[in-house]
């Protein structure tokens, strides 16, 4: 009986690179389930934002739709309505509706 105490207490710790690996793992899913995807998705944003021309017809993020009037490095002018145009920042465009159809539903 006293055997079996002294060798439980005596017992070594696994090696180091067993006791990281469940961190390692978690780490590997966060990146593929969370970190990966949405860098795709800013890739694909920065794509659409980059490639705005006038005529397009958008979605901002604020969730209004109009056509693009102008377009400067950092803004675009969208016209909402006949005679109402405002100025917003091409991040905050959020998608761009192919011609005849309605924006994507991502």
């Amino acid at each position: 009986m006293i055997d079996l105490l002294a060798a439980a207490a005596t017992a070594e710790a696994p090696p180091f690179w067993i006791q990281i690996l469940p961190f390692a793992g978690m780490a590997l899913i966060f990146w593929f389930l969370i970190i990966r995807p949405q860098m795709k998705r800013q890739k694909e944003h920065q794509e659409k934002v980059s490639g705005l021309k006038k005529g397009d017809q958008v979605v901002t993020a604020g969730g209004l739709v109009g056509k693009i009037v102008k377009v400067d490095d950092h803004y675009v002018d969208v016209e909402l309505g006949q005679g109402v145009r405002v100025k917003a920042v091409k991040s905050t465009i959020g998608d761009v509706i192919p011609p005849g159809g309605n924006a994507a539903n991502d």
